[in-house]
């Protein structure tokens, strides 16, 4: 089985703990080890993955975290550079799934991380074990 490691960036604990269970779950029911590593924010997350990358201890990644829109233009610098940032890594051939959540408000993000609706944090497990499994079919 694989090693995967959960970056999470702590900001909403209450929906991160939604996500991180969600993620957690779906990779472990598959008989495979998980780690979480929790980093400040969601434009830490890309720079953690990859030193996490470097050091070959893992075999995918699954980046987690929350970003609610505020009134200022915040919001969109820390949602598109985060996900650029993912799929930089991601197109450098690192197995990356982004359960970065960007939503308009806290009742939004409560129906995507809970794992009993939306479960993004496993449907973003479940993509970095596909793009592990493209690695292996593709030999890189």
């Amino acid at each position: 089985m694989a090693s995967f490691l959960i970056v999470e960036a702590r900001f909403y604990d209450h929906l991160n703990d939604m996500l991180v269970a969600g993620a957690k779950a779906a990779l472990e029911a598959e008989g495979h080890s998980v780690e979480v590593l929790t980093v400040p924010g969601a434009l830490e997350v890309p720079g953690a993955i990859a030193m996490a990358a470097e050091s070959g201890r893992y075999d995918g990644f699954v980046a987690i975290g929350v970003v609610i829109r505020g009134e200022t233009y915040h919001f969109e610098i820390v949602a598109g550079e985060s996900a650029r940032g993912i799929m930089a890594l991601t197109m450098d051939g690192i197995a990356i799934g982004n359960g970065i959540i960007t939503t308009e408000n806290e009742e939004q993000a409560i129906v995507r991380a809970d794992p009993t609706k939306k479960d993004k944090g496993g449907e973003a497990a479940k993509a970095a074990r596909a793009l592990l499994d493209l690695q292996g079919r593709f030999g890189v």
